[in-house]
């Protein structure tokens, strides 16, 4: 960020969760899987709603239990060891784990393991390894983190990052809404409009008409939009936001 105190390091992201611990790096970005994985003593500070993603078993298309009970007994592959087996404890799954490196979805076609547990976003890859997806044991996106060992000086640091961060996300969520309403209506109307305190209401050059100004979640948009009409607004027009500060 502009003219802001930060040094930023490129480093391996399965080193990240370790040098957070120790104090080495003071906060990161990096996935939440990943943090569940390592079990470090990590604090998340913000989700950041980007690069989402799940960890889910995916077997061979051709089996037909897709339930839960096809694990036992199973061999599975997984480049996250530690987050399957506490999904196999938890339901009671007697399971042979094998700790894969990159390639995991390979894994069942050359005989090695029954089936998978591994990242899926688009689920193109498992389509084209023959495997479909059957349990998601965590959903994740990637988070803002800190170090346990934060100066007080550096906390101020990341509570104005912090600050910006948010702004930008709620600006993601929102459009900015200028509508035309009856002055009669403007009550009916603003209610329809909850994301800012109150619409901002000027006077329009023809008598008993004002403009209305606000905030709406995009979200929501076409059911506002449709409420909006109903109560009487016109000439409704969208604009992106920037940044929104609260």
């Amino acid at each position: 960020m502009d003219n802001f105190p930060l040094e930023i390091l490129y480093l391996r992201n399965s080193d990240i969760p370790q040098y957070l611990e120790d104090g080495t790096v003071d906060i990161a970005i990096l996935g939440e899987n990943l943090l569940i994985e390592k079990q470090k003593q990590i604090e998340i500070v913000q989700k950041l709603g980007f690069s989402k993603c799940k960890v889910a078993i995916a077997i061979p298309k051709e089996v037909d239990d897709t339930s839960i009970n096809y694990l036992q007994g199973k061999k599975i592959a997984t480049s996250y060891p530690v987050t399957l087996q506490a999904y196999l404890d938890k339901n009671n799954i007697q399971a042979e784990i094998h700790t894969i490196s990159g390639s995991v979805e390979i894994a069942p076609n050359i005989g090695l393991v029954d089936c998978i547990c591994d990242i899926v976003s688009s689920g193109s890859t498992l389509f084209k390894n023959g495997l479909v997806e059957t349990q998601v044991i965590l959903k994740s996106e990637a988070v803002l983190v800190k170090s346990i060992h934060l100066s007080t000086e550096k906390e101020k640091i990341l509570s104005q990052l912090l600050f910006r961060i948010k702004a930008v996300l709620r600006a993601k969520t929102s459009q900015y809404i200028l509508l035309n309403v009856p002055n009669e209506k403007i009550e009916a109307v603003a209610k329809i409009l909850p994301v800012l305190k109150s619409p901002t209401i000027l006077p329009l050059a023809e008598a008993g008409w004002s403009s209305l100004h606000s905030v709406i979640d995009k979200n929501q948009f076409w059911e506002v939009i449709d409420a909006l009409k109903a109560a009487g607004a016109e000439d409704i027009l969208i604009v992106p936001i920037d940044k929104m500060v609260i």
